[in-house]
């Protein structure tokens, strides 16, 4: 050996034991991996490669295999701990990755091998390879806030432990990837950053009311293609109408008898649900307050499997609404009644534990059996019901199809609304989470096989374990395997998909990022941790089926023009200068519909609407309020044409005037005029002066009554 390659070596010896003494300094403990985790310390493994004309030296103890950035392997080249670059040169650069520290050393080196300095590289993410390849360092853990989890905590636990990612279940000072709330998106308020597995307003847009009205606008616009929720009413404001229309059906047919379900608008897990035959028996007030409630047509020939009804809770996950991303779990939850079933009459009406399937009330059934298998017990795996379906020769893929449409269907329904409450709460260009939600969708399956939305849940049990009593009254939790196969798969299989190191950086808060495309098992997966996981159990429905499904999103189209004239930022109701801006600028005003009669509407629907919203804290026109005045403003422009026509025509129309600009200039010119009080201004007209255009109005709220 020359003393050349002599004083090489020792240099090298050197740098690496700076290396690390620096790693061991700059460690910081909060952001060390957990002692359980395989990779909680760092591979003592080294690898020193040189390339120059005639020395190369290399050590490698059971290193895992090279990736390239995008994760493909690397043909010929092991990742290095350490790498030195062309020290034969006169005067080269050396480049060491330290280990453990993500942090990469320079230094210069003479042709005598005299070391002339070393310092921190600006790159501290990444080394280099001989041709200049990028060689990523080894990922941190993604960090995961429980501290808000509530009763899903076990289960993420669970899913944490199985990721090998690092949880919080005392919150952070610093920053987390992920924050898992229980309840809603305001569970913690000074998110600035990462993802929150809540939307904004999505418990607001779920209670049934909302849904209905959601729903129900859909039906009016395309009722072909909703036909899968029942027929409803509003309680108290629609009493009127559903009494009038159960009386004169009643009338026309004597022998129809039909049965409705009444439905508490917050109410969850059964309670306060019952069934009726009559108008006269509604329980419309609570004390001395009108009772808000949803009343629906009751199905009655529903699918039995054991002579008992079932339903099925299906998990979708909403993986961003800009652009719309929805996954459907292939497995779920099928939850039986305890009573064997028969078609409603008077005598049982009061039976629960026959009609209503819900898991809370059958649980205190003494015939709810618990079991540990998946095809039996009050509650399966849905995959169980489907075989046996399948073995009498139920095409199931057609059920499954039927499924999928429904949850697109009714997710298109709801996402207008939530962009409304999403830009209120996380404006553009202000620091805010992104956001993602796990809903529960309660589907039943009629006699003749077609799905039908019972409801969606906004915060579905993520419990797996059940209660069981022990002593009389007595109850106590224990493992449900039926549930922790199921749920622990949809959390886990939720943060693969969510997990940061797929998604590339975006300039704001907004849910905008884009994924890495990835194929099968791997998506949602890092080289560190994709070890022994299974293949998600989430399949993407959307935007998969786009061709199928784009036609239908014409609300969120009107919901853009209506966020677009909002005027303040964080504001999710629209003044009546705001609304005479939108007519002006779309110029829907003439000789025929003044101004005067634009102020006159505005007043007229927004005060209907209070009155069916008595809890808003905010005046002016919301957005079902504004999809109101929308379709009469299409059904006054466009007489000849149906009503979806007619909007559509309407709605392209405005998008012309508008062009494709920001709205920026038409929030700055609503922004000094914004609607902020309660009380209704003066205008040019007397109130109590109707136009003409008044008394059709009236005609178009009766043809629109359900």
């Amino acid at each position: 050996m020359t003393d050349r390659d002599g004083n090489v070596k020792v240099q090298l010896g050197q740098m690496k034991s700076l290396g690390e003494d620096a790693g061991k300094e700059e460690t910081d403990p909060e952001e060390e991996m957990p002692a359980s985790s395989p990779s909680a310390s760092p591979d003592p493994s080294s690898c020193i490669t040189s390339t120059g004309t005639d020395a190369s030296v290399c050590k490698q103890r059971g290193e895992k295999s090279s990736k390239d950035s995008s994760g493909k392997p690397l043909q010929g080249v092991a990742v290095p701990a350490y790498a030195v670059k062309n020290f034969n040169s006169p005067v080269c650069e050396q480049t060491l990755h330290i280990k453990g520290t993500g942090k990469i050393l320079q230094g210069k080196s003479q042709s005598n091998g005299n070391y002339l300095g070393l310092h921190e590289s600006r790159n501290t993410q990444e080394t280099r390879c001989e041709d200049g390849c990028k060689l990523p360092r080894k990922r941190r853990p993604v960090t995961v806030d429980t501290s808000k989890a509530k009763t899903s905590l076990e289960a993420l636990k669970i899913s944490i432990k199985e990721l090998k990612w690092k949880e919080f279940p005392l919150g952070r000072r610093a920053a987390c990837d992920i924050y898992w709330h229980g309840v809603s998106f305001h569970d913690n308020e000074n998110i600035v950053s990462g993802q929150v597995n809540k939307f904004p307003g999505m418990v607001e847009m779920l209670r049934k009311i909302n849904l209905s009205r959601a729903v129900r606008t859909m039906q009016d616009l395309f009722p072909e293609e909703y036909d899968f929720y029942p027929r409803s009413w509003i309680l108290p404001e629609e009493y009127q109408q559903f009494s009038a229309q159960i009386r004169m059906a009643k009338e026309s047919d004597t022998s129809v008898s039909p049965t409705f379900i009444v439905k508490p608008d917050g109410g969850s897990q059964g309670d306060g649900i019952y069934l009726i035959r009559d108008p006269s028996d509604l329980k419309l007030m609570v004390g001395s307050q009108p009772k808000q409630a949803v009343v629906q047509e009751y199905i009655n020939k529903p699918l039995l499997i054991d002579k008992l009804k079932f339903d099925i809770r299906l998990y979708v996950l909403i993986k961003s609404l800009e652009p719309l991303e929805i996954y459907i779990a292939k497995e779920g939850l099928t939850r039986f009644c305890t009573e064997p079933y028969q078609e409603p009459c008077q005598k049982n009406l009061t039976h629960v534990f026959m009609h209503l399937t819900n898991y809370s009330l059958n649980v205190h059934s003494g015939n709810f059996v618990h079991s540990d298998s998946q095809s039996t017990g009050s509650k399966r795996t849905l995959s169980s019901v489907l075989y046996r379906l399948a073995v009498k020769g139920v095409d199931i893929k057609r059920v499954w199809s039927d499924i999928i449409a429904l949850v697109i269907k009714s997710v298109i329904a709801v996402v207008p609304e939530l962009k409304v409450y999403y830009q209120a709460d996380i404006p553009p260009g202000k620091p805010g989470p992104t956001c993602f939600q796990i809903l529960g969708f309660d589907i039943l399956l009629m006699k003749n096989l077609k799905p039908v939305l019972l409801e969606v849940n906004s915060n579905p049990s993520m419990r797996i374990e059940h209660e069981q009593e022990v002593a009389p009254g007595v109850f106590q939790y224990v493992p449900s395997p039926v549930d922790e196969q199921v749920k622990v798969g949809v959390i886990r299989d939720t943060l693969r998909l969510m997990d940061p190191c797929n998604k590339k950086s975006t300039a704001s808060g907004s849910s905008q990022g884009e994924e890495i495309q990835v194929d099968g098992e791997q998506q949602g997966r890092c080289p560190d941790n994709s070890g022994n996981l299974p293949p998600l159990c989430l399949k993407q429905v959307y935007p998969k089926y786009t061709k199928q499904f784009n036609h239908l999103r014409l609300v969120e189209r009107i919901a853009a023009l209506f966020i677009r004239f909002l005027g303040v930022k964080g504001n999710m109701r629209l003044g009546p200068t705001a609304f005479r801006t939108f007519i002006r600028t779309c110029k829907l005003s003439n000789s025929n519909f003044t101004m005067a009669s634009v102020d006159i509407l505005y007043i007229d629907i927004t005060r209907r609407w209070s009155c069916a919203l008595p809890d808003s804290r905010e005046a002016g026109m919301g957005l079902q309020a504004f999809l109101e005045a929308f379709f009469y403003l299409a059904a006054r422009r466009f007489k000849s044409l149906m009503l979806r026509e007619q909007v559509v025509s309407l709605l392209e129309l405005c998008e012309a005037h508008l062009g494709p600009q920001s709205g920026s200039e038409d929030r700055r010119q609503c922004l000094n005029h914004s609607f902020m009080s309660p009380s209704y201004p003066s205008f040019a007209v007397p109130l109590d002066h109707h136009s003409e255009h008044m008394f059709s109005l009236d005609a178009y709220y009766q043809s629109r009554s359900p």
